[in-house]
């Protein structure tokens, strides 16, 4: 994982990758990459060290890789931070709330961005399902992160949520993978 973060960092178009791990099950991973445009994706994915590293992969995993491709909905600026708390949440709504799910969605990227300890808040939307939504967040502590998802905002949000949801609100914990 380490190795392809690394390499995937010194493509031409790689804006940022980062790994993180589960910190329930150790052995869950999630690469949040960022690409200048799909031509650059598409180089990377058929450079020889991807395809090494994907057939690396398929020895180890008891999954198949999930990729998901995404737009930018409500993004601030590329932080990282060391011994932080990642969050990873896929949102899932009816597609007639789609737009209704975007507004709610926008809404909390902007109070979260502004609360206490908030490193990095993130809501992007996927290209091939507009109504499935991946938020990506980083908090300096697990204090910081438990005391946003007890904030005004965060409850108004799942609240909102609940009324529109396909599935269930599906947030997990990562650390940084170093």
């Amino acid at each position: 994982m380490k190795s392809y973060r690394d390499a995937s960092r010194t493509t031409a178009g790689n804006l940022r990758s980062v790994v993180v791990r589960s910190v329930v099950r150790p052995g869950q991973f999630v690469v949040a990459a960022a690409w200048k445009d799909k031509a650059a994706w598409d180089a990377h994915v058929a450079a020889p060290a991807t395809k090494e590293f994907r057939e690396k992969l398929a020895s180890l995993r008891n999954a198949p890789a999930d990729d998901r491709f995404h737009n930018s909905l409500s993004v601030g600026p590329m932080d990282l931070a060391s011994g932080a708390v990642y969050g990873v949440t896929h949102v899932d709504v009816i597609p007639p709330q789609k737009d209704n799910a975007i507004v709610a969605l926008k809404a909390l990227g902007e109070a979260s961005r502004a609360a206490a300890g908030n490193v990095r808040f993130e809501i992007v939307q996927q290209t091939n399902r507009p109504n499935h939504f991946t938020v990506f967040e980083i908090w300096r502590s697990r204090e910081a992160f438990d005391a946003n998802g007890m904030s005004a905002h965060q409850r108004e949000f799942r609240d909102k949520l609940a009324g529109m949801a396909g599935a269930l609100y599906d947030e997990r914990l990562y650390e940084i993978l170093n």
